[in-house]
């Protein structure tokens, strides 16, 4: 598993990004190569099991949609949200959580990033496949500085106001 002191993985993301305004012409999923999309940056990065399942669009995306501007004030450069879920389902959640200019949704559609860390969550059992864990860190210049792990069916550490306060500190 990942730990503090530890540098992101090198795999690619994918991110669903439109061109032009109100979403008339579509340019769709575009890679993001993780250690360079890091390079140089203050993250705040946060990994959910699904997008639109209930404590995800409830709390965990809502928390850090509500904080980042004082995440950013704090020295964080940009937000992360990633799920194992493709970019179109990715950037539908993005407008129904309304993240623009706030968060980045990053698709981690085969796992890569999820296996790379150590942080799958197994819910083959419950007709979801391999997941990631829910948890959030904080990534300086591609190295992770803070980790909060949560423990299954948990919501009690990986919240914006405890990336917040790590990121003050």
């Amino acid at each position: 598993m990942i730990k503090i002191g530890d540098t992101l993985p090198d795999v690619t993301l994918m991110e669903y990004q439109r061109a032009g305004e109100g979403g008339c012409s579509t340019t769709g999923p575009q890679p993001v190569q993780v250690r360079q999309a890091a390079a140089g940056k203050t993250i705040a990065l946060f990994a959910v099991p699904g997008a639109f399942t209930p404590t995800c669009s409830a709390q965990h995306v809502p928390g850090f949609v509500e904080h980042a501007d004082q995440l950013k004030a704090a020295g964080v450069d940009e937000i992360w949200c990633v799920s194992v879920n493709d970019a179109f389902v990715m950037g539908a959640w993005a407008e129904d959580q309304k993240t623009a200019g706030k968060l980045r949704m990053l698709a981690d559609g085969d796992a890569a990033f999820a296996r790379a860390t150590g942080l799958t969550l197994d819910l083959n059992g419950k007709g979801l496949g391999l997941r990631s864990n829910r948890y959030s860190m904080l990534v300086k210049d591609g190295k992770v500085v803070q980790l909060n792990v949560e423990a299954p069916g948990k919501f009690e550490v990986s919240d914006a106001k405890t990336l917040l306060q790590q990121a003050s500190a």
